[in-house]
């Protein structure tokens, strides 16, 4: 088997990689079978003499490989046909502008290999970025406090030659005592939020004391589904009941909004789910949450103040709660929102180094011999046409 690392092609350029050059040499010297090489690249942060220092054979072209691995999306026009890739496509919640991508893999019968299908059986997702969401998230949520107050002023992680550099700028942070953090989720992304604020010593309270009581130190709170939905008979239910039927759910997050000072978003929110925090609730005398950071980034929907993306340059705006519109995001009367959607990028060598090591560990195995039809599951198109798992997508591929 020869397989490529392809040249990020997509404008704007992701400095990202799936495999790092110590794991590329991994590879090599565990699988004597598997051919490695990697297409060269002005783009990645690591660059081409550190794959070739790992003993890679850098190329121009990948034409002769039989699997290509990317991060973001191949652009049309640098589709080679007949080969097997693994990306992140964005077409499986049907994207539009990603429809004639998916349409030219068909025609050019390419095996595409999504990363997000790849799951196990219970449907656990076995690969990701998100845990670098969440710690880049919450360090640029602590950077935006600082701005707004002016107490702190952290460098910027995307400045940050990794992260090592980032936390070693963490000592800059000043809070005062009986600050309060609220975070939601309990996933990938939630437990990169986790190792932030653990690395800042910031103490860990349950939400029924977060809700009742002071404390003279900072502290955060993780709240669950259970925790800021509720159901309107006041009946008990189980977090799996939300997860299936959210359309029975109403939100109770305002008792946590009154007594947080910043809010730290890492769940997944389902667009049948009630809204976490609305405009209404936002424009409360009694909403006291100064500082969000939603790294989630559902736009103008289950966190209010979102209404717009941010970019890694320019990563903080206010929002207004009682005209519902920007401001300046160090306004005294305006919420701080830090809302960056691609949030892994600021620290690319080490979001890079961590997702090859879960391609490694828990996908390469499978693509040797997918007896568990991992790589299966996650193919979304093989053969010139949709997979079975992927019919849904029909409608989608025909317009």
């Amino acid at each position: 088997m020869k397989i490529g690392v392809i040249k990020e092609g997509k404008t704007p350029p992701d400095e990202r990689v799936p495999l790092s050059p110590e794991q590329c040499k991994e590879i090599t010297e565990k699988y004597p079978n598997i051919n490695l090489v990697v297409q060269k690249s002005n783009i990645r942060r690591f660059k081409d003499e550190e794959y070739a220092n790992c003993g890679l054979d850098l190329v121009d072209s990948v034409d002769d490989c039989d699997v290509l691995l990317g991060v973001k999306e191949v652009p049309i026009n640098q589709l080679i046909a007949n080969k097997k890739y693994f990306y992140f496509s964005h077409t499986t919640k049907k994207q539009p502008y990603n429809r004639d991508l998916l349409k030219t893999m068909i025609a050019k019968n390419i095996t595409m290999i999504d990363y997000e299908g790849l799951t196990n059986e219970r449907g656990t997702r076995l690969i990701g970025f998100g845990k670098y969401a969440g710690i880049v998230g919450a360090y640029n949520s602590f950077y935006a406090l600082g701005q707004r107050n002016k107490s702190f002023d952290l460098k910027r992680a995307y400045l940050c030659e990794d992260r090592a550099e980032m936390e070693g700028e963490m000592s800059k942070i000043i809070l005062p005592a009986n600050y309060k953090i609220i975070i939601t989720g309990g996933g990938r992304v939630a437990s990169g939020i986790l190792e932030i604020l653990e690395k800042l010593n910031i103490k860990k309270v349950s939400t029924q004391a977060f809700l009742n009581e002071s404390f003279n130190e900072p502290v955060f709170a993780q709240a669950q589904v259970d925790d800021y939905y509720k159901k309107a008979d006041g009946i008990d239910f189980t977090r799996n009941e939300v997860y299936n039927h959210p359309e029975r759910f109403e939100r109770d997050f305002m008792k946590f909004a009154k007594v947080a000072d910043m809010y730290i978003s890492g769940h997944f929110w389902d667009s049948n789910a009630p809204y976490i925090y609305t405009r209404e609730d936002a424009k409360s005398a009694n909403f006291n949450i100064k500082v969000v950071g939603d790294i989630s980034c559902d736009i103008d929907t289950a966190v209010a103040s979102t209404i717009r993306p941010s970019t890694i340059t320019e990563p903080l705006y206010g929002y207004n709660a009682q005209s519902e519109s920007e401001v300046a995001y160090d306004d005294e009367n305006a919420i701080t929102v830090m809302v960056v959607d691609n949030l892994p990028c600021e620290l690319p060598k080490d979001a890079s180094a961590d997702f090859g090591r879960e391609y490694i560990d828990k996908i390469l195995p499978h693509l040797i011999d997918d007896k568990e039809n991992v790589i299966g599951r996650a193919t979304i198109c093989i053969n010139g046409d949709l997979t079975p798992d992927h019919e849904f997508l029909r409608d989608y591929v025909n317009g």
